[in-house]
């Protein structure tokens, strides 16, 4: 008999994730700024979206028509529910890729998006992607794909191997996936502890292994403990997709656009002087030791002219979707911790506190007062967005006809929120996508929803729900026991909600 899940972790279900490099939106400010002529994204899929959180935010969020598969028929069953309720229009499947490759009913797609998908499938089921890719991404379409990428996971690997053998071997089918991861990560512990020859080697895996035992099982389950894991060179990855005639545009995280936070200038000058541009980036790779690659791929990579490329950046609309206060001139590049020049970002952030929409053209006209370029404004705004702190922003129309869906989709995440803080994200219509929300934000939403005025009113409602359950709140890793202790904490929450999310999902329209 046919085992449908290929090796694949299915017995446990996937974090219910969102990934904004999904976000068709995002790609073309991470274009402009190659130079790159963009695609208008019609038609976007995603190739095993999980529990479908990417796809349904997306799909209620914008005026894409999403389309998407996923072989574990629980996920699909998840995503398809959330679908339907919210009225998105996605089409979800649970087939195999073989199976979604074979449909006749699909269109041409502008996008097509894989993350966290590459390294955990089998060569046979790679080769079935890269020809559904040749087939239905449009000329000029854009690829997303995330990878495990060497050298970075070089040292990780053996242990890696010898977890996964360890949950097959030692582990018993019986005690379950999780019982198993722990037990294997447990094994890996005991074994660095010995200090072997391995770990002497390779010093940082055993930091590595303490941080695993702190993460989400379920994670760590689809993470390492499939049959097939596959970290892949750049170069290599090229040599796949080359079939499907896509060729690499530059990378889908905005941080690895600035050098300076990357690369020393000796590196930086070392790199410059390599004359192939595939070859370049296989060598970056090195240099900063990239252990997970999140790239786009473009069918038929064009060049805007200076006069467009200019015209087009100017014109791109951003948010604040942070309180100003919080955030910090300090980003994490791969050459450690950079501290970002005050006389460029608090003249911008003040500028954008007020969380209005504001093009590129209007922040320049701002900057400039303070003796700021405007490639100085590119540069700040793309680490912004890469450290999540700006988003790039839809035109009005877009809005407007976004708005009814992505309010439905998140009246269906609030309502499953009352039982279970699994889902984080709600979708705004003004970025695109998703959006964090803690579940007892999402809570005093539903407060806020149902005539609750004031943070006192939002706690108390808030308390009846948890009441029914027989849920409290947890204070010092202990639970707090009474009532009015509960209602207490949770007003102190609501008041901090009302001064501090409050404003910002009202500014990107979910609130």
């Amino acid at each position: 008999m046919s085992d449908w899940r290929s090796g694949y972790v299915a017995d446990i279900g996937y974090t219910f994730g969102y990934y904004t490099e999904l976000n068709p939106i995002r790609l073309k400010l991470a274009f402009l700024n190659q130079g790159l002529v963009f695609p208008e994204v019609g038609a976007a899929c995603e190739l095993g979206f999980g529990q479908g959180m990417s796809t349904n935010l997306q799909a209620a969020a914008s005026v894409s028509k999403w389309y998407g598969t996923d072989f574990d028929p629980a996920q699909a069953g998840c995503a398809q529910e959330i679908a339907n309720l919210s009225g998105n229009n996605a089409q979800l499947f649970d087939e195999s890729f073989e199976e979604f490759a074979q449909r006749s009913d699909l269109p041409d797609f502008d996008f097509i998006g894989l993350h966290g998908i590459w390294s955990w499938i089998s060569d046979e089921n790679r080769q079935i992607i890269v020809d559904f890719i040749r087939k239905k991404l449009k000329v000029g379409g854009v690829l997303y794909i995330s990878y495990n990428t060497l050298p970075g996971w070089s040292a990780f690997a053996p242990i890696r191997h010898l977890m996964s053998e360890h949950a097959q071997i030692i582990g018993s089918e019986g005690r379950g996936i999780v019982s198993r991861v722990n037990d294997a990560v447990e094994f890996a512990d005991k074994l660095l502890q010995t200090n072997p020859a391995f770990s002497r080697a390779n010093p940082l895996v055993g930091d590595r292994i303490k941080k695993l035992k702190d993460q989400n099982r379920h994670y760590l389950a689809h993470e390492y403990f499939n049959r097939d894991w596959h970290p892949m060179h750049f170069s290599k990855m090229a040599d796949w997709l080359a079939p499907a005639k896509v060729s690499y545009a530059c990378s889908a995280n905005y941080l690895d656009h600035i050098d300076a936070i990357n690369m020393t200038p000796e590196q930086q000058t070392f790199l410059q002087e390599i004359p192939d541009a595939m070859f370049r980036e296989s060598v970056r790779d090195f240099v900063v030791n990239q252990q997970f690659r999140k790239d786009y791929w473009v069918k038929g990579p064009r060049k805007m002219s200076a006069l467009d490329r200019s015209e087009a950046l100017r014109a791109q609309r951003v948010i604040l979707t942070t309180l100003r206060t919080d955030v910090s001139l300090k980003v994490n590049g791969a050459v450690g911790e950079a501290k970002m020049s005050e006389a460029i970002y608090d003249p911008i952030l003040d500028y954008l506190a007020d969380h209005k929409i504001r093009t590129l053209a209007q922040i320049e006209a701002h900057a400039a007062k303070h003796q700021i370029s405007f490639g100085q404004v590119i540069q700040a705004v793309m680490i912004l967005i890469g450290a999540n702190h700006l988003s790039p922003v839809q035109e009005d129309t877009v809005i407007h006809k976004a708005k009814k869906h992505s309010d439905l989709i998140n009246q269906t995440l609030m309502n499953k929120a009352r039982s279970s803080g699994d889902i984080s994200y709600l979708a705004s219509p003004v970025t695109g996508g998703g959006v964090f929300a803690t579940r007892f934000n999402q809570l005093f939403l539903l407060a806020i929803g149902a005539g609750r005025k004031q943070p006192e009113d939002w706690a108390k409602f808030v308390w009846e729900i948890l009441l029914i359950q027989g849920q409290k709140l947890i204070r010092d890793n202990k639970a707090i026991e009474s009532a009015e202790e509960n209602i207490s904490e949770l007003t102190s929450q609501a008041k901090v909600f009302g001064e501090i999310q409050l404003p910002v999902l009202k500014a990107l329209q979910i609130a």
